[in-house]
């Protein structure tokens, strides 16, 4: 309940749509408190990693509250939630394919060539620049980032080490991540068009 009154666990999607368009963090809670759950559940299915499953959801969801004055999800917020999980966890597979491309990339060209000092050394400055893009990160988000990937702590647990609230360790996150993504995107495209020439 909120000081006007609003019962928020009785309010219908399309009531809660309207209140978080209008910039309402009561209305944000909870949808979050009403499809979390479900949403985690069925990116779990998708992913069957938690962490991995925790991620997307908090990145669509961060992602509806960025963009909820211009959203249009018409009368069916559950339907444009998933649809809208649905395409986050797409673009973590399609970028961890990528990932996994770049790998075999390496994989093949030792079994092919057999030149297994240099594909070390590649994989050295490869590793490098994905290191010197997370120390280029700002420092809040950089420490964020650290923390939720090499510690594996939670977005709580962030918060209270770094003194922030846990909805701006999961918006640092989420930040980081695309980042990150678009930067080693391009290293990798750099790297692949240097390997076959």
């Amino acid at each position: 309940m909120s000081v006007t009154g609003i019962i928020y666990t009785e309010l219908t999607d399309d009531d809660l749509l309207h209140h978080l368009k209008n910039d309402d963090h009561l209305a944000f809670t909870e949808v979050f408190n009403r499809y979390s759950p479900l949403l985690y559940g069925h990116a779990y299915n998708k992913l069957r990693s938690e962490s991995d499953a925790r991620d997307v959801v908090q990145e669509m969801l961060m992602k509806l509250w960025d963009k909820r004055e211009s959203i249009e999800i018409g009368n069916n917020l559950g339907g444009y939630l998933f649809i809208a999980l649905r395409n986050t966890i797409f673009n973590q597979i399609k970028h961890k394919n990528l990932v996994h491309a770049y790998a075999d990339t390496f994989t093949k060209a030792n079994a092919d060539s057999g030149i297994y000092a240099d594909t070390l050394i590649r994989e050295k400055q490869f590793a490098a620049m994905i290191e010197a893009e997370i120390a280029s990160l700002p420092p809040r988000m950089r420490a964020v980032f650290e923390l939720r990937r090499k510690e594996n702590l939670s977005n709580k647990e962030v918060a209270a080490q770094l003194g922030i609230t846990e909805s701006t360790a999961a918006d640092q996150m989420k930040k980081a991540l695309r980042i990150l993504r678009t930067r080693i995107g391009l290293i990798l495209i750099v790297v692949h068009y240097l390997n076959v020439k």
